[in-house]
């Protein structure tokens, strides 16, 4: 029997975060990158420091994740923590990172949702971003899904 070793795309042309993780996007500036990850600002920001990291890999959302995700997660968790540090921000308590879910997202890419003070975000926005809904995972409750999450079992998924 073969095995077929499944990846997620690692560009897709018609997708916004992918030019922009790519350095093909000229009208966004990006913050922080590593090899992995790119962080920039939130085109509509819900607080005073809103920024979206995602992997240069194209995944889907969250929803396509599983337990060999939980350190991507993370990865994506501790980057956004930096990028917080870098622009000051001290009070980490007062900071909500997450992830919106399908059908709730408006773009078909992994991303993280970096945002401080919380206190602070629009009460206008604040729907978008309450964690315990459908629409919105804070990053350590999307890790405890992921533990039961299994691999595919035709697929050696890893990302």
């Amino acid at each position: 029997m073969a095995t077929h070793k499944l990846k997620p795309n690692d560009f897709d042309e018609s997708c916004i975060f992918c030019l922009i993780a790519h350095n093909r996007d000229e009208e966004t500036t990006v913050i922080k990158q590593d090899k992995e990850l790119v962080c920039f600002k939130d085109v509509f920001p819900a607080a005073p420091h809103h920024y979206l990291v995602v992997p240069r890999k194209h995944i889907v959302s969250c929803k396509s994740l599983n337990r060999r995700s939980i350190s991507l997660v993370e990865r994506m968790a501790n980057f956004g923590k930096e990028v917080l540090r870098d622009q000051g921000i001290t009070d980490m308590k007062d900071v909500r990172l997450g992830f919106h879910q399908p059908p709730f997202i408006s773009v078909d890419h992994l991303h993280l949702h970096v945002l401080a003070p919380a206190s602070q975000i629009s009460s206008l926005m604040k729907y978008k971003f309450t964690p315990g809904t459908d629409r919105f995972i804070i990053e350590e409750s999307l890790r405890k899904r992921l533990e039961k999450v299994s691999p595919p079992v035709f697929a050696n998924c890893e990302f």
